[in-house]
């Protein structure tokens, strides 16, 4: 390979300008160049190309985004000068979380303020899974039925869509507090399904009533079809349920209840069932959430929903259509950002 001091008595600097000037942020165009007039007869034919090439060293490690290199002459008579420009790092891999996130949709926003703080594609429409039950559990919340009643699990309440597994035998009787509890924490299907059935009017009041609330909260991009989401057809955006955490966060019952733990209930004979909740960021004592929800169906990935205090604010996490555990992953990547925002503006 040629040394650079023969490239530079190769091709003088005049002759390397043009292909230089095709150089713009983040694009590599290709060009040819022929010798001076000077050049010797043998090299008359020789160009030069600008080209493209990956995991080329920085000339300084510290500062630069350009990398060059030198690569031989083709058979064809032309050198390469390889040239890369790193493209310029976003803000969120600026602010310290290294990679963006998985997650496919994703909003978070400073309730107090209303100030957005990070967007990936906030207004897309998609299934929600289980985030639905903080409809269910707002129409609940609001209905003014008795927490005390006793309500039972029934054939109805068995998923035939999904066949999705309850510990909620059919026959189980359980308040509506307890319905509303297991449902928010476990996201127990049954549960949800039958604080729907026995809402006045039964399950088509209640999405009724889950739909209107939806439009009374400005939700214009959210549809409900019933209470649990195991149906792909329960829909919304990041800023619709942005709306929706800031609706269930005036309910201190949703805040208990979505934010436990774990619960233990007593079913029939005495015996002894205890549930956890499912966002297990709940347990983590250095997140303070206030309101907290998972789902989870194949249409929509793993989604998770939360109202957090980070720096002293109110702060909506709404993560859509994850794979793995990434999610939560985007929940600490998030949080990151936030408090890293927070500091940049003290200074």
């Amino acid at each position: 390979m040629p040394s650079w001091n023969q490239a530079l008595r190769r091709f003088s600097l005049s002759a390397l300008a043009p292909a230089c000037l095709l150089l713009t942020s983040g694009t590599v165009f290709y060009t040819q160049t022929q010798a001076r007039s000077h050049t010797p007869v043998a090299e008359a034919a020789h160009t030069t190309r600008v080209v493209e090439r990956q995991n080329l060293r920085p000339v300084n490690r510290q500062q630069s985004q350009l990398r060059v290199g030198l690569r031989k002459a083709s058979l064809s008579g032309a050198d390469d000068i390889v040239v890369q420009r790193q493209a310029a790092p976003t803000r969120l891999e600026q602010a310290g979380p290294k990679a963006a996130l998985h997650s496919e949709a994703a909003l978070v926003l400073d309730l107090d303020s209303a100030n957005v703080l990070y967007d990936k594609n906030s207004d897309e429409v998609r299934p929600i899974a289980s985030i639905s039950k903080l409809m269910t559990a707002l129409v609940v919340a609001e209905a003014g039925q008795s927490m005390d009643e006793m309500l039972q699990i029934s054939d109805a309440d068995v998923d035939r869509l999904r066949h999705s597994r309850s510990r909620l035998a059919v026959g189980t009787e359980l308040s509506r507090a307890h319905m509303l509890h297991l449902a928010l924490m476990s996201s127990e299907n049954r549960a949800a399904n039958a604080l729907g059935r026995h809402y006045p009017g039964g399950l088509p009041a209640f999405v009724r009533a889950m739909n209107d609330k939806a439009r009374a909260l400005g939700m214009r991009h959210t549809n409900f079809v019933e209470p649990t989401g195991l149906s792909s057809d329960n829909v919304s955006s990041p800023r619709d349920l942005v709306k929706l955490l800031a609706a269930v966060n005036k309910h201190p019952v949703i805040h208990r209840y979505s934010t436990d733990d774990k619960e233990e209930v007593t079913i029939g004979r005495g015996r002894q069932l205890v549930f956890s909740n499912t966002n297990r960021l709940v347990r983590n004592p250095g997140w303070d959430i206030q309101i907290s929800k998972t789902g989870f169906i194949n249409e929509a990935g793993k989604c998770l929903v939360m109202l957090t205090r980070i720096d002293d604010r109110d702060v909506a996490i709404v993560l859509l259509n994850s794979s793995g555990s990434s999610r939560i992953g985007d929940a600490v990547r998030l949080r990151q950002w936030v408090e890293s925002e927070s500091h940049l503006a003290m200074l």
